[in-house]
C-alpha cells in the first residue's frame, strides 16, 4: 500500500447509512485488508471521549468490538498493522488525536493522555445498520478486495515477507502463488489443511517468524524487544527501511524486493515504550560502520546524505548475508 491508513479506513457501502445518536445493537468491525490489523475504537458521548483496544482482526474476519446499547454521538477508529509488516502501510491520518496504550486498554478520558499512554490519530466512522440491527464498519484498501481476495492477498503478503516471490500482491490466485505457497509450507513442515483452521493466520505468522535455513531474517536471542532497520544497496542507490519489531525468541524476515547487491542491518533493543534500551549506560545495538539514515518513526528512505540536516537520525549499519538469519545476542 502506498497511501495512508486514512484511506485504508474507507468503509465502502458500509458508510452509506448514518448511525443514530443512541444505538441498541452490537458494533462490528470487518477487515477486508491484506494485513492482520489491531483496531481501537473511540466513543464520544456528551462531550466525553473514551477509547478501548486492541481488537485483533484477521483478513476476511469480522469482530464485535462493542456489545449491546451504545450511547454515542460520534464513533472513531484507529487501526495498526502487526509489527512484522515493517514500514507498510504509511502512518494513519485522522482528525482527532485520542489516547491509546501499548497493550490492551480502556481509557475513560481519552483526550488527556497520562503516563503509559500516547496520542494516536483516530478517524471518525459512521457504520451502517444491518437488517438485524448490527452496526458494521469495514476496513478496506484502495483495491476494494472482497473477503476471499483479502484473505488470499494477506497470505501473499506473508509469503513475500518470508522471502517467496508472489508479487504482485493482488488477491488473485494463480500458478505463481500456488507454487510459492506449496514451497513455503513444505519448508516449514506444514500442510495445506492448516489454512482451513480458525487460527490459520496465527500459524502462518509463527511460521514466517521461524525462517527456513536460507534467506535473511533477524532472530532475537535476547530477553528484550528489538527494533531493526534494513538497508538495500542496488549499486546506485541505498534505501533504508524500518522499523521491524523482533520479539524475544522470535525471528522476523523483512520484505526484500529485487536482488540487491548488498544488504545492511541496524538493530537496537528497546524498552516497553519502544525507546532505546541502555545496559550499564551503553545502548544495546547491533550495527556497523556504514552510516545511513533512519527516523524515529516508520520510514522508507532513498536518500542517505546529511541525515541530521534533513531531520533524520544517522545510524551505523553492517553488511549482512542475504542467505541466512542474523542472530542478535547479548554481549558477553
Amino acid at each position: 500500500m502506498t497511501r495512508s491508513l486514512r484511506r485504508c479506513l474507507a468503509v465502502g457501502a458500509a458508510l452509506a447509512a448514518l448511525m443514530p445518536p443512541a444505538a441498541r445493537a452490537d458494533l462490528k468491525l470487518c477487515n477486508r485488508m491484506s494485513y492482520v490489523v489491531e483496531a481501537a475504537i473511540g466513543i464520544e458521548n456528551k462531550g466525553a471521549v473514551a477509547t478501548r483496544g486492541w481488537f485483533r482482526i484477521d483478513p476476511a474476519q469480522c469482530r464485535v468490538v462493542a456489545q449491546g446499547e451504545l450511547a454515542a454521538e460520534r464513533l472513531f477508529l484507529h487501526a495498526r498493522v502487526l509489527p512484522l509488516y515493517g514500514p507498510s502501510p504509511p502512518p494513519q491520518r485522522g482528525d482527532d488525536q485520542l489516547c491509546v496504550a501499548a497493550s490492551d486498554f480502556i481509557i475513560a478520558t481519552a483526550r488527556a493522555c497520562r503516563t503509559g499512554q500516547t496520542a494516536a490519530p483516530f478517524a471518525e466512522i459512521k457504520p451502517a445498520r444491518q437488517d438485524d440491527g448490527t452496526l458494521i464498519a469495514t476496513l478496506a484498501e484502495d483495491r476494494g478486495y472482497d473477503d476471499e481476495e483479502a484473505r488470499l492477498a494477506a497470505i501473499q503478503r506473508l509469503l513475500v515477507i518470508a522471502g517467496q516471490d508472489v508479487t504482485p500482491i493482488d488477491g488473485v490466485d494463480g500458478p505463481k502463488t500456488q507454487a510459492a505457497l506449496a514451497r513455503f509450507l513444505r519448508e516449514r513442515n506444514l500442510t495445506a489443511d492448516m489454512l482451513k483452521a480458525p487460527d490459520a493466520f496465527d500459524r502462518l505468522i509463527a511460521a514466517v517468524q521461524t525462517p527456513a535455513a536460507a534467506g535473511f531474517a533477524w532472530c532475537n536471542d535476547t530477553p528484550h524487544r528489538v527494533m531493526a532497520a534494513l538497508g538495500l544497496d542496488d549499486g546506485k542507490t541505498v534505501t533504508t527501511r524500518g522499523w521491524y519489531r523482533v520479539e524475544p525468541g522470535k525471528c522476523t524476515s523483512p520484505e526484500i524486493s529485487g536482488t540487491p547487491r548488498r544488504l545492511l542491518s541496524f538493530a537496537e533493543a528497546v524498552d516497553a515504550a519502544d525507546r532505546p534500551l541502555k545496559l550499564s549506560g551503553q545502548a544495546l545495538a547491533w550495527g556497523g560502520t556504514t552510516t545511513l539514515c533512519t527516523r524515529d518513526t516508520k520510514f522508507d528512505l532513498a536518500e542517505q546524505g546529511d541525515c541530521a540536516a534533513r531531520g533524520l537520525v544517522a545510524a551505523g549499519f553492517a553488511v549482512v548475508g542475504a542467505d541466512k538469519p542474523l542472530h542478535l545476542r547479548l554481549p558477553r
